[in-house]
């Protein structure tokens, strides 16, 4: 087994995703978590799939940096916004959906397209949920 690179501990406590806490282990993530009113429950806290949202968009992000500084081209103004979607399964449970808008400038829409299927195949949260989940990945130029 190799050395990983870094770790990311965090701990839930509580009730979950249903009134309980997230932490990190070294305390610079610390929330409290609610499940949204729109599915049924009391919101006014943040929640898992925000959460997800949240470090993919900006791994993805970062990803997106890399390959553009990696091919030498100049992006300016981007974002990269995550929609992380609850999907009822027909056994009863839950499962997740994804779509990933990339929004930059300082490029053509050929150049952006390429590079958000390189992001997309560096960045980890994508690796992670390559086949396991649905997900889209679209690029817009500003």
């Amino acid at each position: 087994m190799t050395k990983p690179m870094y770790l990311g501990i965090a701990t839930s406590t509580g009730d979950g995703r249903a009134g309980g806490q997230a932490r990190s282990d070294d305390g610079l993530l610390d929330v409290t978590l609610a499940i949204p009113k729109e599915m049924g429950g009391p919101g006014g806290a943040t929640n898992p799939e925000q959460l997800f949202a949240a470090g993919w968009a900006s791994c993805f992000h970062s990803a997106l940096k890399a390959v553009a500084a990696q091919q030498k081209t100049q992006v300016t103004d981007s974002a990269v916004v995550a929609v992380v979607q609850v999907d009822p399964t027909p056994a009863g449970g839950f499962g997740l959906s994804a779509a990933l808008h990339v929004e930059l400038s300082g490029v053509d829409q050929a150049a952006a397209d390429k590079l958000v299927e390189a992001a997309h195949a560096i960045c980890p949260y994508s690796n992670a949920t390559r086949g396991n989940i649905p997900v889209t990945v679209d690029a817009t130029v500003a």
